[in-house]
This record gives structure tokens, C-alpha cells and sequence, in this order.
């Protein structure tokens, strides 16, 4: 359907770029699904050590913050691209955000505090202009 012709009707040119689109979307998936796999390796490897191994099982078990970053950046573009696939509701992802910007604010949790109060403020209605 996607050969050269001369005569294309729109019909064919949107289900061409359909095509384009929904490959590249999951070329997308495949490699922010390969991405996320291999650091999942690496961080689940880490486990595969007898002394840290008995740590986990004890519940004492740690994941280094470098690798908590980098998973949630995989996972969130991972989660950005199912967006596209996905039939039903998507799953709860608010604990998931709230990490995300945790993680955003790391080292200037003070500066973006005040910045969310300052606009918490500025969103809040005139409570005095009813008063003239």
C-alpha cells in the first residue's frame, strides 16, 4: 500500500504515516524497554552476591540513589511510550510523580518549596476584593 504511485488518495497517505507513526513508537518501546532491562540486570545483579543477598532477605537489602534515578527516568519514558499502547486505565503512578519530582528538587528542596508556596499564593483568590 506504501509503494511509489502517483495517484495517492488521502485515505493511503493516512495510513502510511499511521504505519511511519506506530513504528517508530515501537522501535521507541523496544529500546526504552531494552535500556531499562539492562540496568534492572545490573542493579538485580548486585543481589546475586551471598552477603547481599542475606541483607535483602532481611529486609536490609539498599539500592543506591544513582540507581533509583536512573531507573526512574527508564521507567518514565518507558511509561511515556506505553501511553500509546495501552487499552485500559493506566496504572496508579501517583507514588511513582511524586518520586519523579523528589528526585527533580534533590539538593534545591528549599528553593522549589518556597517556589510552590509562592505560587500556592498567587493562585489563591482575592479574599479582600469583596470587601469594597
Amino acid at each position: 500500500m506504501c509503494s511509489a504511485s502517483a495517484e495517492w488518495s488521502e485515505d493511503d497517505i493516512e495510513d502510511c504515516l499511521g504505519l511511519v507513526h506506530d513504528s517508530l513508537l515501537q522501535a521507541e518501546l523496544v529500546e526504552s524497554a531494552d535500556s531499562l532491562s539492562a540496568r534492572m540486570l545490573e542493579v538485580l545483579g548486585t543481589f546475586g552476591e551471598a552477603e547481599a543477598f542475606r541483607k535483602a532477605a532481611d529486609g536490609k537489602g539498599v539500592l543506591a540513589f544513582e540507581a533509583l534515578g536512573q531507573l526512574a527516568r527508564r521507567v518514565g519514558r518507558l511509561e511515556e511510550i506505553l501511553e500509546a499502547f495501552r487499552d485500559g486505565a493506566p496504572p496508579d503512578r501517583r507514588g511513582f510523580d511524586a518520586l519523579q519530582r523528589r528526585l527533580a528538587d534533590h539538593g534545591i528542596e528549599d528553593e522549589m518549596e518556597r517556589g510552590r508556596a509562592e505560587e500556592a499564593l498567587l493562585a489563591r483568590p482575592n479574599d479582600d476584593a469583596d470587601d469594597d
